[in-house]
């Protein structure tokens, strides 16, 4: 079979090293060079989701296994099931946009050429982790993600973009060198040999309770800080409000879901009893992060803080639905991890496009707009309102599913996190209010109407959203599986326990 995961994960990156290669006088073609490599991305994507077997969409398909390492059991191990096809559909779409959409963000060609060639090495790493099948593997591309975040943030940003890049890899690291603990000990623990870091070979291992909770916790605590989830999210806001805006849509709509793919594909397989010990209080701090994170984005002036702390309340939703353990609120957060990258990118975008114009991100710099951009306006409002999880946008499905599904087991976590609904509709409709309704500001009558690129970089994001509100089976197939062979793991290994 064509190793098409291997070459969706080499393409970008050669892509990234002929960037970086281009001589002199080819500098000035660097954003249609990247944006050519990434829609051939998309074309091998494409090809492969057509050769997916969605009836069988909890196995794992296109695998392929190399030895890697085999003095430390390493292998080249990559495969994907309905979820993780998701997840690198999300990255497959996004990245092309995001190029898209800061086309004239950056005058310097070499400086361009940089920025773009680092987005593309994202994409590389995206998809690697998402299909990544051996634990070392994926712990290696989960910290190699941070080399070029790093520079996105610290290199291209606001004035504090150094600061900003700076919080982002401490949390990072931290993170990543606790996880680091927990694989070592984790080979020591399983059958070892030259694929003992397998995934599948690491899954209904005999430990005692005290060494899966610890390694649990190893792992957790890194995808809880990338998810991010409150107490361990705030360098979110700060990076946000300081890289760009194309960066910030990478980075919240697709790299963060790392943290909740991470809980769904390794914390439940690997320790599903340290799961359940544990799913109390992260069902708690879940909760907590829902109304904290819509509560402060109420409170915000900077529209990028805004758009952040909202993630921080809908990450909270994926992880109480992942963390109550039934069929319906684990569907619910896996398709609610697509849907919200969908979401969010596009408000990202937007708000992008409304620095652009006016150089600030602060909403007192803005109003009356709507009499000015109807056009931006009307698609500003759908798409704010898919963040408030408005029927027949696919965020209600997503969300729906997950209070509905948690309820019997979890019903005071899923009735306090339903007024995050509430509250998500006042974040939305007050920035709304104070960007687009009332008087225009002076200064403000000759701000440009939405481009034609910028419409094909949101509308298709809006028609996405509006297709799977109204039919959400169109994604739901291809989670359903993978959802019940992990619900079914975890409570075997309850009742066995």
């Amino acid at each position: 079979m064509f190793p098409f995961l291997t070459v969706l994960i080499a393409v970008p990156a050669v892509g990234a090293a002929l960037l970086w290669a281009l001589p002199q006088g080819a500098r000035g073609k660097a954003r249609e060079i990247a944006l050519g490599v990434t829609l051939l991305v998309a074309v091998l994507f494409v090809a492969m989701a057509a050769q997916f077997d969605k009836a069988d969409a909890g196995a794992f398909q296109f695998e392929q296994t190399t030895s890697w390492i085999p003095q430390i059991g390493a292998s080249w191990a990559v495969g994907v099931n309905g979820i993780g096809l998701l997840m690198i559909a999300l990255a497959v779409i996004l990245v092309p946009l995001a190029i898209m959409a800061g086309w004239r963000e950056e005058k310097d060609e070499n400086r361009r050429r940089h920025y773009l060639a680092l987005i593309l090495l994202s994409q590389a790493f995206m998809i690697g982790i998402f299909a990544a099948r051996d634990v070392f593997l994926f712990y290696v591309l989960f910290e190699a993600m941070l080399v070029p975040l790093y520079f996105l943030i610290g290199g291209f940003g606001g004035a504090q973009r150094r600061y900003a890049a700076v919080k982002f890899l401490l949390y990072s690291l931290v993170g990543g060198l606790i996880m680091l603990v927990a694989v070592v000990a984790l080979y020591f623990v399983g059958p070892g040999g030259d694929q003992g870091f397998l995934i599948d070979n690491l899954t209904g291992l005999e430990m005692s309770a005290t060494t899966e909770r610890l390694l649990f916790l190893g792992f957790f605590i890194a995808f809880a800080i990338k998810a991010p989830m409150v107490p361990l999210h705030t360098w979110l806001p700060t990076v946000a409000e300081e890289a760009r805006p194309g960066t910030t849509a990478l980075l919240v709509a697709v790299l963060d879901k790392i943290g909740t793919f991470g809980m769904l594909a390794l914390c439940l397989v690997m320790f599903p009893n340290a799961s359940q010990w544990a799913a109390p209080v992260i069902i708690v701090l879940a909760v907590i992060s829902v109304i904290y994170g819509a509560l402060l984005a109420i409170g915000q002036k900077n529209m990028m803080r805004l758009v952040a702390f909202t993630s921080v309340s809908h990450f909270g939703v994926m992880i109480l639905g992942i963390f109550a353990f039934q069929q319906t609120s684990v569907e619910g957060a896996a398709l609610y991890m697509f849907n919200h990258g969908l979401s969010t990118a596009a408000l990202f975008f937007l708000v992008g496009f409304l620095i652009e114009r006016t150089g600030s991100a602060d909403l007192a710099d803005y109003g009356g707009l709507q009499k000015v951009i109807p056009v931006f306006a009307g698609s500003f409002l759908i798409v704010g309102m898919s963040a408030a999880a408005l029927p027949g946008l696919s965020p209600f499905v997503s969300e729906i599913m997950v209070f509905v599904g948690a309820y019997p087991v979890a019903k005071a976590a899923v009735i306090v996190s339903a007024i995050s609904v509430v509250l998500a509709a006042l974040y939305i409709l007050l920035t709304y209010k104070k960007v687009f309704t009332g008087p225009t500001l002076p200064g403000s009558e000759k701000t440009r109407e939405m481009t034609l690129r910028e419409k094909l970089v949101v509308w298709p994001l809006i028609v996405a959203m509006l297709i799977l509100g109204f039919v959400p089976g169109l994604a739901i197939d291809y989670v359903r599986q993978p959802a019940a062979d992990t619900v079914a793991h975890v409570t075997i290994e309850e009742a066995n326990a």
